[in-house]
């Protein structure tokens, strides 16, 4: 399916090299051999050089490498909102996002589906499809399935969430989340370059380049600091940041509504029952304007209040 070797009865895509046997199921993103989608449509909430006026055309992939306690997509990324389809009609959704007018292909969560992916996305291409190919991921990827894309993807939209090991071990369930997403960053920018733009039916739009996203938690500004830090001080201009406050406390929403999954983690985490406050959020963005970060993107106030979530219902599938 790709120029890497590919065993789906042993898979090692994302870093935690489970070794699962995905013909069954099995693994730690639980999710089979075929790819599996939620959703595909024009997404608008995207950053602007991504999702423009026309919309990104954004493909919602079921299940994760990664076990995110806080998950705004939680239904996706557990795989209760999941329907398996095959390269060919995942290739045939790309072509139908060009045709409604999408700025670009947007594939969101795509890491352990990526042989498949970069499968779908060549055929696309021999139908005609002529959009950017988008990776749109929680930056927890190894340097080799970045290095297995070139041909394939032309920009990166990827999540530095954490430069705090603990953190990410208290999360997400991957203490080596700061090293590992570094790595899989620096291959990122070595292989597609800094940001480019074009100029497509009147609107900048992102064709190549990096994008990289830090969701700021609550209680964490600290870690949220050390992030710009890391990111300015490493790559510069040759990524640009967004920085978010649109935390929404789906695990309380969760925890409330009898999820006992959600209220476990919660208890081992009541910080995260609330949202990022305001003053916390102008801090950051003081700190990165003292740093010298420019031209970053930044979210207006009250952002979590706004539905960035969109329904997991099949759309488009």
């Amino acid at each position: 399916m790709s120029r890497l070797s590919y065993d789906p009865t042993h898979c090692t895509l994302c870093p935690r090299r489970c070794g699962g046997d995905r013909t069954r199921a099995k693994g730690d993103c639980r999710m089979p051999d075929r790819p599996v989608v939620a959703r595909a449509a024009l997404h608008f909430w995207e950053e602007p050089p991504i999702s423009g006026e026309d919309g990104s055309g954004t493909i919602f992939f079921s299940g994760c490498p990664l076990r995110c306690v806080y998950c705004q997509n939680a239904s996706i990324a557990l795989g209760e909102a999941a329907r398996a389809i095959t390269v060919e009609r995942l290739a045939a959704i790309m072509g139908e996002l060009e045709a409604a007018g999408a700025l670009n292909i947007n594939c969101v969560t795509p890491t352990h589906f990526a042989p498949q992916i970069r499968a779908a996305v060549a055929l696309a291409r021999e139908q005609g499809m002529a959009l950017p190919v988008l990776w749109n991921t929680g930056g927890y990827e190894t340097v080799e399935a970045v290095r297995g894309n070139v041909g394939f993807v032309d920009a990166y939209l990827t999540d530095f969430k954490y430069a705090d090991a603990a953190l990410a071990a208290r999360y997400s369930h991957a203490a080596d989340y700061p090293e590992v997403a570094l790595a899989a960053l620096q291959t990122m920018v070595e292989v597609v370059g800094a940001p480019c733009y074009d100029e497509f039916r009147g609107q900048e739009r992102l064709v190549s380049g990096v994008v990289v996203r830090h969701l700021m938690l609550p209680g964490a500004l600290d870690n949220s600091k050390a992030v710009v830090r890391l990111l300015h001080e490493r790559f510069g201009s040759d990524v640009r940041l967004s920085l978010m406050n649109q935390y929404t406390p789906v695990i309380a929403q969760a925890a409330a509504a009898g999820d006992r999954r959600a209220a476990a983690a919660l208890a081992a985490s009541p910080e995260l029952a609330t949202t990022v406050p305001d003053s916390e959020y102008e801090q950051l963005l003081d700190f990165a304007d003292a740093l010298g970060v420019e031209d970053y993107f930044w979210q207006e106030g009250g952002a979590a209040e706004e539905s960035f979530i969109p329904a997991f219902d099949f759309t488009g599938v």
